[in-house]
């Protein structure tokens, strides 16, 4: 019997109602309390300063709710179950007709997406498979097209709801399309395990 094999794919874990209402609700308060400039290419969009989980009582909550997790995608990641820790976190804020470029996050293995509002589907995260290739495409993409996840060049979001969560491989880019709904409230963050072991050469995070 023939059969498809999904070669090298690419985990990403869409987790429901990781954090608590009353988190989601301390987490937007918080945004209000400390949030400072735009960000560099809108005044859309803002955040509060990049900051250690340990800074502030519901960042550590937000630590408490995401590990599990973290360690069980990173044990598909990485093929092993490590120990994860959240370097940085922050909190954005979307306003309507806001947008988010096309970006990666560097120096990290994980990157999380913690939903604290209703998604307009406008505004649903994007992850993109290539960018910036610097060889030829070629491409078979028309109306009589069916779109799978071998020939997709895009991955759109499912519908989120406050307190679910995203986890997706740091070097993955996406953005946020232009909102046509009410403000989008997030919370963001990256994360290092452990240690990272390929047969006796070993790298330690801290």
């Amino acid at each position: 019997m023939d059969e498809i094999v999904g070669l090298f794919p690419t985990p990403v874990m869409v987790a429901r109602g990781v954090a608590p209402p009353e988190l989601v609700s301390a987490l937007i308060d918080q945004f209000t309390e400390s949030a400072t400039g735009p960000n560099v290419r809108t005044a859309l969009l803002a955040h509060t300063p990049v900051a250690d989980p340990r800074s502030h009582e519901n960042f550590t909550a937000v630590l408490r709710c995401v590990g599990p997790r973290l360690r069980a995608y990173g044990k598909t990641l990485l093929g092993e179950e490590l120990g994860w820790a959240i370097k940085e976190i922050w909190i954005n804020r979307m306003e309507t007709g806001g947008a988010q470029k096309m970006h990666n996050h560097a120096n990290s293995f994980i990157s999380g997406v913690l939903y604290l509002t209703e998604t307009h589907p406008s505004a649903a995260t994007v992850f993109h498979r290539h960018v910036g290739a610097t060889g030829f495409v070629m491409e078979n993409q028309n109306r009589r097209c069916e779109v799978n996840p071998f020939n997709s060049p895009i991955f759109s979001m499912p519908p989120v709801a406050p307190g679910d969560m995203v986890l997706f491989p740091s070097y993955m880019m996406h953005e946020v399309p232009p909102n046509q709904g009410p403000p989008r409230l997030t919370a963001a963050f990256n994360a290092l395990p452990e240690r990272l072991d390929s047969w006796g050469y070993v790298l330690n995070f801290r």
